[in-house]
């Protein structure tokens, strides 16, 4: 298969990202996000797309969590382009991305423990944050960030995943 090019998301990509996150939504693998909210949080996605420029074949985001610490989300790549390197594409990109605005620190919740692990994320078992800081995050409504600090509330989405940590 000839180069992919990975870029900024942009509105227009956004029913394309859902061709590609829906099947692994209704195999329980990845949280199905609304449309609304796939396009309020555009600016976090990036892309893989075909040589001909006429398709999405992967797609990611990072979504800053706190000063230091950031997550990887909706990591999804087609089918047909699983092995030629678009996972791996989009996740250097989102780690580039993710020191650009000044994280030391990349979290995950994934089946693909290996895919991630060869990428320098390493189970966190049981780490937490800082007091003070815990106290913050709690206060989010965000999904991540709990599933990020393991609350009881979540518990239903991270079942069978694993919690990763990247540090650099």
């Amino acid at each position: 298969m000839t180069q992919f090019r990975v870029r900024p998301a942009r509105t227009s990509d956004v029913p394309q990202i859902i061709s590609l996150v829906e099947p692994l939504v209704s195999r329980r693998i990845l949280l199905g996000k609304e449309r609304v909210d796939l396009y309020g949080a555009i600016q976090e996605f990036r892309v893989a797309e075909a040589p001909d420029g006429d398709r999405i074949i992967g797609a990611g985001a990072l979504h800053a969590m706190w000063e230091d610490l950031g997550e990887v989300r909706t990591l999804v790549v087609a089918d047909e382009w699983l092995g030629h390197g678009v996972g791996h594409a989009l996740v250097e990109r989102l780690v580039a991305d993710a020191r650009e605005l000044g994280l030391s620190r990349l979290f995950c919740l994934t089946f693909e423990v290996d895919f991630f692990a060869r990428h320098g994320f390493e189970d966190m078992g049981e780490e937490t944050v800082a007091p003070e800081v815990y106290a913050e995050l709690v206060r989010s409504h965000d999904d991540g960030v709990a599933e990020f600090l393991d609350l009881a509330r979540v518990k239903q989405n991270t079942l069978g995943n694993t919690r990763m940590l990247k540090r650099f």
